[in-house]
């Protein structure tokens, strides 16, 4: 069965995750170093790291992989995530696979760099908007399905049919 993590801080989707997760009998783990309220369903857990530099993306990084949904914003996260086999989706619907993760990653450095350059530079990306949401949960909703049929498969497998 396919599990759903979401990388929590700051995660403006989990409401729609944790519906989707529902739907699909999925295990979902929202993962913080606190300051969200704990959830209602027994499927979702909240899971606290320690205050600290990533603590919530090794948590995930830890343990997802093949057959598992990742949900999160963080492009090296994002990286790790894909390199175990999850698949990962990105709050605006924007999914992240092994053909594009390379330039998602190089994309960051870049804008890290010219940030950097800019100290005097102000504003951010664009706000987050209904289409955006609307996307995202299409992407999810795909990925669950994807994710649900990769572990049938590996099942499969395993029982030897």
């Amino acid at each position: 069965m396919a599990e759903l993590y979401i990388d929590a801080d700051a995660c403006p989707v989990k409401a729609e995750a944790e519906r989707v997760a529902v739907r699909h009998g999925a295990r979902m783990y929202l993962v913080s170093n606190g300051g969200i309220r704990p959830p209602a369903h027994p499927l979702v857990e909240s899971v606290f790291v320690p205050e600290g530099p990533d603590a919530a993306d090794k948590w995930i990084a830890d343990r997802a992989g093949t057959g598992d949904v990742v949900v999160t914003s963080d492009i090296p996260l994002a990286a790790k995530a894909v390199a175990a086999g999850a698949l990962v989706v990105k709050p605006n619907g924007e999914t992240l696979t092994t053909a594009n993760i390379g330039n998602a990653l190089a994309t960051r450095d870049l804008m890290a760099d010219l940030r950097s350059a800019d100290p005097f530079r102000q504003g951010g990306g664009r706000p987050f908007s209904r289409a955006d949401r609307s996307r995202f949960l299409d992407a999810l909703e795909r990925a669950m399905r994807k994710a649900a049929e990769a572990a049938r498969h590996a099942g499969q497998k395993e029982a030897g049919t």
